[in-house]
């Protein structure tokens, strides 16, 4: 009786640990049929995606995920193993930026111009900020008795009063501690399900990464530092900084919202000598279920574009918005090898969208715009996109299509130091920013990041830098385009199972000619803005538990 409990006791163990990122030691009094399965934490890196799908494919080479996120296998066939992984992050910052105050005179502006007689500026803020937010990771993960792989992943996160998620969330008069965290909400940042075979590949379906940011968890655009605070990726000036002027947006896409927020099929390819190959379509820039909306918000999920008021739908083909892409489209290769000390890695991938047409003109072009737009038309699309409207001449530009190509390599050395990885990552064509379209005629994108990163034991230490440059305002077609740098290090401290101490430094600047950064719009001499460049720096302190 006593050889049948402890064999019985064996299977259960087995089974279990095979649910989890890494090994455990079982516990008295767990049961695995309740869901009671001890583990180690999740990665640090892309919770989202800790299923048993981290690396985007059935998991047949171990020489990348063993290194940057532990390696995660899968159930045993006929299996279904349930996760509610989580994580809860408090950041300590102290910035200091060229929007911290506001000049002597300033003034105040409406429509991008200086309105006489308003009150002066002199309006500064506090330079230190404490933030925290928590998310989650619900997870399913199974195995079919034939090999199938199959599963759905959700990530949960939290908005908070006056962020961009929540503009319209009154702040004046100053409500009280209470007041602002009860109007804290959540919202779903992924939801995909996925079918994965070994001699196949993986499928996912729905708001997940796309092939940028499946083949490139956080390694190639050296975002693996920091335990997951986010660095040049949303980091600490990007959030918590006096002013987004000084953000310069994550152009490189592995890990960003504007690349794995929309609905889409992606195909990852089983590895054979270590390559992979992957393909992903998305038909709009969002979610079916938001399909149309009039100009003052009101839901019309149910109209037809040619019946909504101004053709705002999430899958308009034409309409009021040129910079509305449609038809995403991604193919892409990877690469990865093991070679005695050296870990390896390459991919490349090129991705284009279709865009929205409609009576739009050039940028620079003649005032010209049939049929005429509405007063109510023009002030829509400029509180949509105040920098690609000139309402001065009352016309919309064009937009090329979304063209470009992402490309990146990293190196991993195993030293007496421990693990040093070198990266480089590259985007570049027909776009401008963050996956948006390019003014027609505007400068094509071209932006760099790399970075070095140090792993021994469970000290981590890293340092990236960024350059970016694109065309910028659409206004300013012609004229000058912009030029954006960066540079951050830090590491971070595993200091217990699931607990992280996190510091960094940030540095940003941005420079575009005739265009002023604390308005965010362009000017010249003549309106008294003109050239005003944003720069800002900033150390912080977070702690990080992952469960």
């Amino acid at each position: 009786m006593r050889k049948i409990l402890l064999a019985t006791a064996a299977m259960l163990g087995a089974t279990s640990g095979l649910a989890s990122a890494q090994v455990w030691t079982p516990i008295p009094g767990a049961n695995p049929a309740q869901g009671q399965t001890p583990t180690t934490p999740a990665s640090t890196s892309s919770g989202g995606n800790t299923t048993n799908q981290y690396t985007g494919q059935p998991d047949t080479f171990h020489g990348y995920s063993n290194t940057f996120t532990g390696g995660v296998a899968p159930p045993t066939p006929g299996t279904l193993v349930i996760k509610l992984n989580g994580k809860v992050e408090v950041d300590m910052n102290a910035a200091w930026t060229s929007v911290n105050s506001s000049p002597p005179g300033a003034g105040s502006l409406t429509g991008g111009a200086l309105v006489a007689g308003t009150a002066a500026g002199n309006g500064k803020v506090n330079p230190v900020s404490f933030g925290s937010f928590f998310r989650l990771y619900p997870a399913v993960d199974g195995m079919a008795a034939n090999g199938l792989r199959y599963g759905a992943s959700v990530e949960i996160r939290e908005n908070f009063p006056g962020s961009s998620a929540q503009p319209n969330v009154p702040l004046t008069p100053a409500p009280s501690a209470s007041g602002y965290s009860s109007s804290e909400t959540l919202f779903v940042r992924r939801a995909f399900t996925y079918l994965a075979a070994d001699n196949v590949g993986i499928v996912r379906f729905g708001q997940t990464d796309g092939v940028i940011g499946l083949f490139d968890p956080c390694v190639f655009s050296a975002q693996c530092w920091d335990a997951g605070v986010g660095n040049f990726n949303g980091g600490m000036i990007q959030a918590q900084s006096p002013g987004a002027a000084v953000a310069i947006p994550f152009a490189w896409l592995a890990q960003a919202g504007a690349e794995y927020g929309n609905t889409k099929v992606v195909y990852l390819s089983p590895q054979f000598a270590g390559l992979d190959v992957g393909f992903q379509y998305a038909p709009s820039m969002g979610n079916g279920f938001s399909a149309c909306s009039t100009q003052n918000g009101t839901s019309n999920a149910n109209t037809s574009p040619g019946t909504s008021s101004n053709n705002v739908c999430n899958a308009s083909t034409t309409g009021l918005d040129p910079t509305r892409w449609y038809n995403q489209v991604t193919v892409g290769a990877r690469y990865q090898g093991v070679f005695g000390p050296v870990k390896m890695g390459i991919y490349a991938a090129y991705e284009t969208a279709g865009k929205e047409s409609g009576p739009f003109v050039a940028a620079g072009s003649l005032p010209v715009y049939a049929p005429g737009p509405t007063a109510l038309a023009q002030a829509t699309a400029a509180a949509l996109h105040p920098n690609n409207y000139r309402l001065s001449a009352g016309n919309v530009f064009a937009y090329d299509n979304l063209s470009f190509v992402s490309a990146a390599a990293y190196a991993t050395l195993t030293t007496g130091l421990g693990d040093v990885t070198a990266s480089i990552d590259y985007i570049g064509g027909a776009l401008n920013g963050q996956l948006a379209m390019r003014p027609q005629g505007g400068a094509p994108e071209q932006a760099i990041v790399t970075g070095l990163l140090l792993k021994n034991g469970p000290i981590t230490l890293g340092a990236a830098i960024e350059g970016v440059d694109s065309q910028g305002s659409g206004n300013l077609t012609g004229v000058s385009q912009r030029r954006e740098f960066g540079v951050a290090f830090g590491g971070n401290y595993n200091v217990a199972p699931g607990l992280y101490l996190v510091g960094e430094y940030m540095y940003q600047y941005r420079h575009q000619g005739d265009f002023d950064f604390a308005n965010n719009t362009a000017g010249t001499p003549a309106n008294g803005l003109g050239t005003r460049d944003a720069k800002g720096q900033g150390v912080m302190f977070s702690t990080v538990v992952n469960w």
